[in-house]
């Protein structure tokens, strides 16, 4: 089967979508020996859409692993114009102010814009909304023929962002859907999706490299020794809520003053407002935060384990795989009441949940399970028998190529 895939980074770019497409596009060429193609950016992350001077990589084309990848160059040099557009527009509510918001969103690729016409494939998949490169993949698979399957990763709590009706418009058109939890099946549902044009599968994960884990390197080279640790991996976006467990870390260390926390991640814009925060604390607090922005996502793993407590307090995820990467390395997790959240994480049975912005709240959370360690092992267990069942990358690979298979035979 011939497979184009469209994202907006691939590796070396780190994200949760970008490592989705990388594991599916790997598991394609390798496991099935599909023709798997990806077209994607040459940027690190989004703020390279709309914000000239990041850090970008060598446009062109390479094999990773037997996928095809194919880097377009970022055109951003509108970007102040185009902002300042999207914002009034958005504020008036004016015609058409969902197309200004994507255009500006990006990525604007001059060059994959040129590459539509050529691209030949039984199938083009694309992730995620509000991304404009969704829309190229629309038009490639109608240039080629092919089955147009989408992988939305909605996060319908971010109006600006998913209050588009070209967004539902193109989903409308696809043949078929892939969400990641039932609750963006119920999503789509009250948007007038035909539900048996979704399918919900999820992301993965590898549990028996998680499960090697030990973290010991990570804590010799930090000097943690055996004090409690709790961890956040992840981009340092502004809804991820590292600031809430940045200020949740005062009232912890009243009860357990040797906690130390982690936050891994690259860094982005909203990373100065974190700052400001840690600046804030005295130097002995200072001294029990530990920044590691570069990392390899090998090393993701033992991140993980050289924490006794995995806290991702954002406001929303389309799924948030690092909960299935800590299940896996057991280890227990705290989440929100947000979203998509609750419909992975279980509160009491696999996990914690906490209000969003609730410092306070979260700070109790991660002193139980400092304290307790019965209900850790057994918020674990549960945990990592649902990545078992559910969500290892086999698993996961199987039911993609499934619904490819089935919207091309229906193409």
């Amino acid at each position: 089967m011939r497979v184009a895939h469209f994202v907006q980074g691939y590796t070396p770019a780190i994200g949760g979508t970008e490592y989705l497409m990388q594991r599916i596009s790997e598991e394609l060429a390798g496991r099935f020996k599909d023709d798997v193609t990806v077209y994607t950016t040459n940027a690190y992350n989004c703020e390279a859409f709309n914000t000239r001077g990041t850090s970008l990589m060598a446009p062109g084309a390479e094999v990773i692993n037997e996928v095809k990848v194919e880097r377009y160059k970022v055109f951003n040099r509108f970007s102040r114009a185009l902002n300042l557009a999207q914002a009034v527009s958005y504020r008036f509510n004016l015609p058409r102010n969902d197309l200004i918001r994507t255009v500006y969103s990006g990525p604007i690729l001059p060059g994959l814009i040129k590459r539509i016409k050529t691209i030949e494939a039984d199938v083009v998949c694309a992730s995620s909304f509000p991304l404009m490169h969704m829309h190229y993949a629309s038009a490639a698979a109608s240039q080629a023929g092919a089955a147009l399957v989408l992988h939305g990763g909605l996060h319908p709590q971010d109006s600006w962002g998913f209050d588009r009706k070209i967004i539902y418009s193109l989903i409308n058109k696809a043949d078929a859907y892939i969400a990641n939890t039932t609750y963006e099946r119920d999503f789509l549902l009250g948007q007038g999706i035909a539900g048996n044009k979704i399918h919900v599968v999820g992301v993965g994960t590898d549990p028996e490299k998680f499960s090697k884990a030990t973290g010991s390197e990570i804590r010799r080279r930090y000097n943690l020794g055996h004090d409690p640790v709790v961890t956040f991996v992840g981009q340092q976006g502004g809804h991820k809520g590292i600031d809430t467990l940045l200020k949740a870390m005062p009232l912890i260390w009243r009860q357990a003053p040797d906690t130390h926390v982690i936050i891994a991640g690259s860094r982005t814009n909203y990373s100065a407002v974190l700052d400001q925060i840690v600046a804030s604390f005295t130097p002995s607090q200072r001294e029990r935060i530990i920044e590691i922005p570069n990392f390899d996502e090998e090393e993701k793993s033992e991140i993980i384990a050289a924490g006794d407590i995995f806290a991702s307090p954002s406001g929303f995820e389309s799924f948030g795989i690092t909960f299935l990467e800590a299940w896996a390395t057991a280890r227990p997790v705290i989440g929100c009441r947000s979203g998509a959240i609750p419909s992975v994480v279980k509160d009491g049975k696999n996990g914690i949940l906490v209000d969003y912005k609730d410092n306070r709240e979260l700070a109790g959370a991660i002193l139980e399970l400092i304290f307790d360690m019965k209900l850790r092992r057994k918020l674990t267990e549960n945990g990592r028998d649902l990545v078992l069942k559910n969500y290892t990358w086999e698993i996961v690979a199987n039911k993609f190529r499934s619904i490819y298979s089935r919207a091309a035979s229906n193409r």
